[in-house]
């Protein structure tokens, strides 16, 4: 007979924590949450895209249609030059029928929304301005310690709190920290009235910069930026006035399509920035009563789109694994060795989606607008591991596969 479970402390209320907490409370448990930020920030932040994996465990959750209807769909890439012709397109349209959901394009501050609302209507408890100092999960309870000088205790801990993550750093001091990549990626939100409106991605292959937009029904253009930073200089840029950012990215483009430029300048709000880090894999994610799930375990590049489908993904596996195994440490065994084959895999795809994206010069920029087309043709056809992962919270989690 399983022993119960009853509290389990989570930290972090951004994709995962509101997630894995959901399915804890049906799988039995009391999750408590964390938070270090004092208030919601629903308006900050870029965007992401949901891929039918991630899409699945909202549908668990039963808030699908509530994060689709703040959404937009996006089933097609069109990738492009630097003079905006169309060299290669991947097409996604039929989502749908091969896995069962459709991607969602949304903001990523409204999707933490309805995933803490989800979360506080089903009675789960949320403590803010509660900053991490330390963690501790080896002893006969997990306990966390806060900056404000409060403790809380509870069977065990789940780390939710992102690629920097302060419970990482506690449970695994002698870790490798998060690495910076040398790449910057900013972006906004912008109108442009004669834009057309389309569930289509367009990314574009700049002189010395990446850039990737798309319309949403309402006229809004989502956009984004990859460009290089070395490491000496990040400090210095992040410092720049939001206006000097500005006016460096532009410069960036002035070679490429004028459409690019239009859309930057049509951004009325400061610009954000957030550096590409690489984190090392993890020899373990858990210790006796606290694990790290999402970003704060393995976190993904950008250009995968995966990062928070993972988090999603690992917040049901690791409810189910509680649910099903007589212990605590048995269930973490459990997650791990059924999330970790799948999620370095989706890691190693993501490191070579980050590379390549800027031509050294015109003989490496001609062989790339032939080649690419090649190239997605063959990757279309080998995505179906990771869009057509869906878990079963009725399935016993020894079925779950990898």
């Amino acid at each position: 007979m399983r022993t119960p479970v009853k509290k389990a402390l989570v930290i972090g209320c951004g994709i995962a924590g509101p997630a894995v907490a959901l399915f804890l409370k049906r799988a039995g448990v009391e999750p408590v949450i964390y938070e270090a930020r004092p208030a919601p920030d629903d308006e900050t932040g870029l965007f992401l895209n949901l891929t039918p994996n991630g899409v699945h465990v909202l549908k668990a959750l039963g808030i699908e249609d509530e994060v689709r209807a703040l959404g937009h769909p996006s089933n097609r890439i069109v990738f492009q030059n630097s003079d905006g012709d169309a060299i290669a397109e991947l097409d996604n349209t039929d989502e749908a029928e091969r896995y069962g959901a459709r991607s969602i394009l949304i903001r990523r501050a409204l999707l933490h929304r309805v995933l803490r609302e989800a979360a506080l209507r089903d009675g789960i408890r949320l403590h803010r301005g509660k900053t991490l100092v330390a963690a501790d999960g080896g002893g006969t309870q997990a306990r966390a310690r806060f900056e404000d000088g409060t403790t809380a205790q509870g069977d065990f801990l789940v780390g939710c709190d992102g690629l920097h993550s302060r419970v990482r750093q506690t449970l695994f001091p002698d870790a490798a920290a998060p690495s910076y990549l040398d790449l910057m990626n900013t972006g906004g939100f912008a109108r442009l009235p004669d834009l057309p409106a389309a569930p289509t991605m367009y990314m574009t292959y700049g002189q010395q910069a990446f850039f990737g937009y798309q319309v949403t029904p309402g006229g809004e253009v989502y956009w984004f930026s990859n460009f290089g930073v070395d490491e000496d200089h990040l400090t210095a840029f992040e410092n720049k006035p939001s206006d000097e950012r500005k006016r460096h990215l532009l410069s960036l483009y002035t070679e490429d399509t004028i459409l690019i430029s239009r859309i930057i300048n049509a951004t009325e709000h400061p610009l954000g920035l957030w550096p590409t880090y690489d984190l090392p894999f993890l020899e373990t994610w858990h210790t006796r009563r606290a694990c790290l799930i999402g970003d704060a375990a393995h976190a993904t590049a950008p250009s995968a789109g995966q990062g928070a489908s993972m988090a999603l993904e690992d917040a049901v596996v690791l409810a189910k694994c509680m649910r099903d195994h007589d212990g605590i440490y048995a269930a973490f065994a459990a997650f791990e060795a059924v999330r970790k084959d799948r999620v370095e895999k989706a890691i190693q795809q993501a490191r070579r989606n980050s590379g390549h994206k800027v031509a050294s010069n015109p003989v490496q920029a001609w062989i790339r607008d032939r080649l690419l087309p090649v190239f997605l043709k063959l990757g279309a056809r080998s995505i179906d591991w990771l869009y057509g992962y869906r878990v079963d919270w009725d399935e016993p989690v020894q079925a779950l596969a990898s």
